[in-house]
């Protein structure tokens, strides 16, 4: 052992992180409790006026790869704060009466994401399986950002 009680292998510290749920639980369990839709289905609901695309990647991902036509783009660690209109935060945009359809790359955060905002209040919100990988793998259009 090492001075700080942690294992030591030739005098370096390794910590062993045990955790109680993994992050690859924690979507399996999202994906069981939010409405989640293919990308042929999330594709169908694309031209809809009653339905929001919100991309919940980052600016390098979206500058690298582009978005779905049209789509929002919400950065992942703001989605909260844009959601609640008593946050300094708020967007207008998730105070309208839409379904909104959330996704990233390739459907783990966008699971999560769509979990927190039906746990705050948002209605209806969707998650898009597969994510943006998965929509060019299909083939369907995106723009550039």
């Amino acid at each position: 052992m090492c001075n700080c009680g942690i294992f030591s292998r030739n005098g370096i510290c390794i910590m062993t992180l045990i955790l109680k749920k993994s992050v690859a639980e924690m979507v399996k369990k999202a994906n069981n409790q939010i409405t989640c839709l293919n990308t042929t289905q999330a594709h169908e609901l694309l031209n809809s006026p009653n339905h929001i695309f919100i991309d919940l990647r980052d600016f390098r991902e979206l500058k690298k790869v582009g978005k779905i036509n049209n789509a929002f783009s919400c950065p992942r660690g703001m989605l909260e704060f844009w959601i609640d209109p008593n946050s300094p935060y708020h967007k207008e945009i998730f105070n309208q009466d839409k379904t909104f359809i959330f996704y990233c790359a390739s459907g783990w955060r966008s699971a999560l994401a769509t979990k927190a905002a039906s746990d705050m209040g948002l209605a209806p919100v969707a998650h898009m399986l597969g994510g943006i990988t998965e929509w060019i793998k299909k083939g369907y259009n995106i723009e550039a950002t």
